[in-house]
């Protein structure tokens, strides 16, 4: 489970100058509505992030506008050592291959295997169909799919078509495909939302220690307050489009944050 990552993200985070994002005045617009309201935030390299909130304060908005997969309305998102508003087309697809983003559902191809799922995530650097699956796959490749499905338990079910895995150990596999990718910084929106509290947390576990062990840095959507505070390092609260909340979850208590889940149970 805990076998360490060939060529992994921790040597690009590491050579990242400085932050490794920085947002600044971010505001987006959709017509009749403003979902974030110029927002300003530093994340340090190594940390795990959880951003917390309710339901439609923005949390998926603002992950999705730090990679342009909405375009921002107004301000600044510096990641990784780029000005990722001012990338053209080109430079934003290479960006994006350093960002690993994990998402609710676990877009796999349900009829292929494990490994050949997980092989997938080097599109990020080669193409042609022998990244295509794990047959046509260089021996290089398959081996660091072999280690990524490892580092999240899974290379006893390498050969297994994913719609015969479970709900968790499919979205194990999409964090091994992410790791492919050999990210430098994680973006998670709500990873374990669609699992079982025990598997929810094997996951988050599995994201924290990508932190620790791999020096990666993370942002997580965290929909539940225990892992809000047993799985990060800091906690940012959004609430009305706006950063509401940022401490250290050291310090931060249930009481505290219980407002960001359900505000009219913490009224």
């Amino acid at each position: 489970m805990n076998a360490p990552l060939a060529h992994t993200g921790a040597l690009i985070g590491s050579a990242v100058a400085g932050p490794v994002l920085t947002v600044a005045g971010l505001t987006k617009r959709f017509p009749g509505r403003q979902v974030l309201r110029g927002l300003d935030f530093v994340l340090p390299v190594g940390q795990a992030t959880a951003l917390i909130g309710a339901n439609g304060s923005g949390k998926s908005t603002l992950l999705r506008c730090l990679v342009r997969l909405e375009e921002p309305s107004d301000g600044q998102v510096r990641m990784l050592g780029r000005d990722v508003l001012a990338l053209g087309l080109r430079d934003l697809r290479r960006f994006r291959s350093e960002v690993g983003i994990v998402w609710q559902r676990h877009n796999l191809v349900p009829r292929l295997s494990a490994l050949s799922n997980v092989i997938h995530g080097v599109q990020s650097r080669m193409s042609g169909p022998r990244v295509w699956m794990q047959a046509l796959a260089p021996a290089t490749v398959r081996d660091e799919a072999m280690t990524c499905l490892a580092r999240v338990g899974l290379a006893d079910r390498a050969l297994m078509r994913v719609d015969a895995l479970s709900g968790g150990q499919q979205q194990r596999v999409a964090i091994a495909r992410m790791l492919m990718q050999r990210p430098a910084f994680i973006l998670a929106d709500e990873p374990d939302a669609s699992l079982d509290p025990q598997t929810g947390e094997e996951v988050m576990g599995l994201l924290l220690g990508l932190v620790r062990e791999e020096g990666l840095s993370l942002l997580v959507i965290s929909h539940r307050l225990e892992h809000a505070l047993r799985f990060s390092d800091r906690i940012l609260g959004l609430a009305d489009g706006r950063i509401a909340l940022d401490l250290s979850t050291s310090r931060a208590n249930a009481a505290t944050l219980r407002q960001f889940f359900d505000p009219a149970e913490a009224a």
